[in-house]
């Protein structure tokens, strides 16, 4: 290995197993969005899941009180129309979830197809941020609307 490819980890060629994994991720988080095209968004804010067969959110049925996760099909929905204040009004995390999801999904794919990171690779320690901070947003919008409901 070269000394640029040591500091320089996005410079690194993918060998086979690393573009077939990127290429499998891109594929597979293109999922939830085409998922997301085919449902119309609950104006409601929550309940879009329903559409998929699923049952009522147990909390909300069982508490009264929304889940953590209430609302974030509904953002989803919402994103791949372009509706963005309906996105985060639905829920913040979601929404901001589905978008790293759409920027995921190119990255990820033209990575695989190049060989090389597009752009430069995410350093490891990015993919557990962006996790926290996504985790965090969840968490203090679910203690904001507990609170305020």
């Amino acid at each position: 290995m070269s000394v640029t490819e040591t500091t320089r980890p996005w410079r690194m060629r993918l060998g086979g197993p690393a573009r077939l994994g990127a290429a499998a991720l891109g594929v597979g988080l293109v999922v939830p969005l085409v998922v997301a095209c085919l449902l119309e968004p609950d104006p409601h804010g929550r309940g879009t899941h329903q559409q998929l067969g699923l049952p009522p959110c147990s909390i909300v049925v069982l508490f009264g009180r929304p889940c953590p996760t209430c609302g974030m099909t509904t953002a989803w929905a919402n994103v791949v129309r372009g509706r963005w204040t309906a996105a985060f009004r639905a829920h913040v995390g979601g929404t901001l979830l589905c978008l790293l999801d759409a920027v995921a999904v190119p990255w990820l794919l033209v990575s695989a197809m190049r060989g090389r990171w597009l752009g430069g690779a995410v350093p490891g320690v990015a993919g557990p941020w962006i996790a926290v901070v996504v985790g965090l947003v969840t968490l203090v919008e679910w203690l904001w609307r507990l609170c305020s409901a």
